[in-house]
């Protein structure tokens, strides 16, 4: 069976959310009617995970912020990405999947996924950096102008989602022990 051995990794890219088929025709799929650069209101929200950073009393979230976006190598799937990220750069993410960086706040910074990505284009997903009570948190939420074949999709979304997950906890436990450099 030559043939169904090649099958089966196509066919668990397309459910993993990594090969999506073409895009809804336009009039399919409705305008969106936010500026979804700007926040998820009104867009098509994707998830939201809070993962704990651990205790660094004395650091504050701009420094764990600028940590990650001055040493972007400690990003997990950083890629071709510079070592130093600034607003407005397009890099590629590992697996050549091409971002741009949207906004580098005080305590956040945003991406956009652009054509070309396996996810599709016009995906936002936002890093926001907490501190109570000395215990830091990193916030990531993620949502798109629109869903695309594969996140309006239960199974595929579900999928992503979890990688997504695994993905952000893996940040998240290289920050807990960076931070204290930041």
């Amino acid at each position: 069976m030559p043939g169904f051995a090649a099958a089966v990794p196509v066919a668990l890219a397309l459910c993993a959310g990594l090969v999506t088929g073409p895009s809804p025709a336009p009039a399919a799929v409705a305008s969106p009617v936010a500026d979804c650069r700007a926040g998820p209101a009104g867009c098509y929200d994707l998830y939201t995970y809070g993962y704990t950073l651990g205790l660094h009393p004395f650091t504050e979230p701009e420094a764990v912020r600028r940590q990650l976006t001055d040493h972007f190598w400690l990003f997990p799937v950083s890629g071709g990405c510079a070592g130093r990220i600034r607003a407005g750069a397009r890099c590629e993410l590992l697996g050549g999947n091409p971002v741009e960086v949207e906004y580098i706040g005080d305590d956040f910074f945003q991406i956009n996924t652009l054509p070309g990505h396996q996810l599709g284009r016009g995906m936002h997903i936002r890093f926001a950096f907490s501190r109570t009570l000395g215990f830091h948190t990193m916030t990531v939420r993620a949502w798109q102008d629109r869903p695309t074949d594969c996140t309006g999709e239960a199974f595929c979304n579900g999928v992503n989602r979890a990688f997504a997950w695994a993905t952000w906890r893996v940040l998240a436990k290289t920050l807990y022990v960076t931070a204290y450099a930041a």
